[in-house]
């Protein structure tokens, strides 16, 4: 985990900032940081593919990540697992919509995926939902981030997708200065 004055933070925490202040409107700092963290999270592909089947495989399959979200009819042994990988629905499914979107579609094409009758925005929409329902003891104060993540969740998208397309402009600095003389 990187400290927050992590230069990689820092950037992350300005870019989501800006964009999802300017485009979608959210000037939340909890908002902020939460994504931001998330992006500085997810560099670490442990990370991205924590959550793990009953035998221990990572799980990169929404689907599969839904089922074993269950504490009725699946394996969640507790609700306390029901939060954990429905947060981790939520932010798998708003990173990947938000920053690799041309890759859910790969993903869609490989076979005996359960995730293939998954909604990847409803999902990651209800799971923040759920999240946001559990509200008590130790949950009570980030409850309320989680509800705005859900009924935004469409938005925070929206705004990561400008977010990478910064990045893929900071990679391609003459595609940037082409840009700014044209300008």
């Amino acid at each position: 985990m990187l400290s927050e004055s992590h230069p990689l933070q820092q950037l992350f925490i300005e870019l989501v900032g800006r964009h999802y202040a300017e485009e979608i409107g959210i000037r939340d700092p909890q908002v902020v940081n939460y994504v931001a963290q998330l992006l500085t999270e997810f560099c670490d592909a442990e990370q991205l593919f924590k959550i793990r089947s009953e035998a221990g495989r990572p799980l990169s399959d929404v689907g599969e990540m839904l089922v074993e979200s269950n504490p009725v009819f699946g394996p969640a042994p507790s609700f306390d697992r029901e939060r954990q990988v429905r947060k981790h629905i939520g932010d798998y499914t708003l990173f990947f919509t938000g920053m690799f979107p041309e890759s859910i579609n790969a993903f869609r094409l490989r076979r005996n995926r359960v995730e293939n009758f998954v909604d990847w925005m409803k999902a990651g929409k209800e799971s923040y939902y759920i999240v946001s329902k559990f509200e008590f003891f130790e949950y009570a104060k980030v409850a309320p981030l989680f509800a705005v993540l859900a009924s935004n969740f469409e938005q925070c998208v929206y705004g990561l997708n400008m977010v990478k397309n910064d990045l893929q402009e900071m990679q391609h600095p003459i595609m940037r200065r082409t840009s700014e003389l044209l300008m």
